[in-house]
């Protein structure tokens, strides 16, 4: 092909960034030197307009119904208009058909759910937004569900947990395809990370979600995030709370999912990976402010969470050494 075709499928109430976070980075990738150049569309069933989530109205290229391949990706964003959209026989059956002649296929957040109806994501890992995934795990069996990283690449297929994470996979796409110095290029020029790994967590524990509605695991989880360094022990939060620790155990399971021990070593763990890329600080010196014994035991909790060494989070996402961006007024 003397160019890369990226059709993007889009329909009402599809979400706005789901769709520019995927083309902007690609017609700007172009400008870097991709070679052969992307030629992103939005294809839309009947090739309408549609009118986004926001609000916003975006006009179409192409006409979903009508478009033939070759292409090189086919990607449908997500958004509030998803199950509608998954319940469109015509539109599921022509993405399909678009699928089969596609060097690569994705989907964006809710997105997911128009692979999964079209069986294009059956027996495959697949991953999506977090406030959906169980909902989209139970509703389709035979798909994988990992909720947790931000996109999840199985075979020549990808599924992102939506918004700006489609920004980090259609970068992996560009390095992919054009190497990392055109990805670096785009990356500065658009004033964002790199690449985020796609093992990473889509959501931080500390915002995840609401403060817990207990108001005695309230009081231990302002304790532990106050200090990480204290003496943080399952014994010592019980007896800072007056209960037992088997009772302590249970209202975390209740409230947040996890045991005290395991709150405290994510919460360290997080707070470690927020310095590997703020500060020029020793991994040995993090390790003691975020409350782990050594570097080794932080090296330890560091790859079970997020699948790769303290030394080499820092090495792909360390602002120390990231480019700075690049001057909007540059060629």
């Amino acid at each position: 092909m003397d160019c890369r075709r990226v059709v993007v499928v889009g329909y009402h109430a599809a979400e706005l960034l789901d769709i520019a976070c995927v083309t902007t980075p690609l017609v700007m990738a172009n400008a870097w030197g991709a070679r052969p150049p992307y030629q992103p569309c939005l294809a839309t069933p009947g090739g309408r307009p549609v009118t986004c989530g926001s609000g916003l109205t975006v006009q179409a290229q192409e006409t979903l119904e009508r478009l033939t391949g070759p292409l090189d990706t086919l990607l449908v964003s997500g958004g509030i208009g998803h199950e509608e959209a998954a319940a469109d026989p015509g539109l599921v059956a022509h993405v399909r058909r678009l699928a089969r002649v596609s060097r690569r296929v994705a989907s964006v957040c809710t997105g997911a759910g128009v692979l999964a109806a079209a069986g294009l994501l059956d027996g495959r890992q697949a991953t999506t937004h977090w406030q959906w995934a169980d909902a989209f795990a139970a509703l389709h069996p035979e798909v994988s569900v990992d909720p947790k990283p931000i996109f999840v690449r199985d075979g020549q297929v990808a599924t992102a947990v939506g918004v700006t994470s489609a920004l980090d996979l259609t970068l992996a796409f560009i390095e992919e395809d054009n190497g990392p110095e055109v990805a670096r290029e785009v990356a500065r020029n658009l004033v964002t990370y790199l690449q985020r790994p796609g093992n990473q967590a889509q959501m931080s524990m500390f915002t995840a979600a609401p403060p817990p509605g207990d108001g005695l695991v309230r009081r231990v989880v302002d304790h532990i995030t106050r200090d990480l360094a204290d003496d943080l022990s399952a014994a010592t939060l019980a007896g800072r709370a007056g209960v037992s620790e088997r009772h302590l155990s249970r209202l975390f399971v209740r409230h947040l999912g996890m045991t005290p021990g395991r709150y405290v070593r994510r919460a360290r763990t997080e707070a470690a990976a927020q310095l590997l890329v703020t500060t020029g600080l020793p991994t040995a010196a993090i390790a003691a402010r975020c409350g782990f014994g050594n570097a080794e035991t932080l090296r330890q909790a560091f790859t079970e969470i997020y699948g790769v060494s303290p030394s080499h989070y820092r090495a792909t996402q360390s602002a120390a050494t990231r480019p700075a961006p690049a001057d909007p007024a540059s060629p």
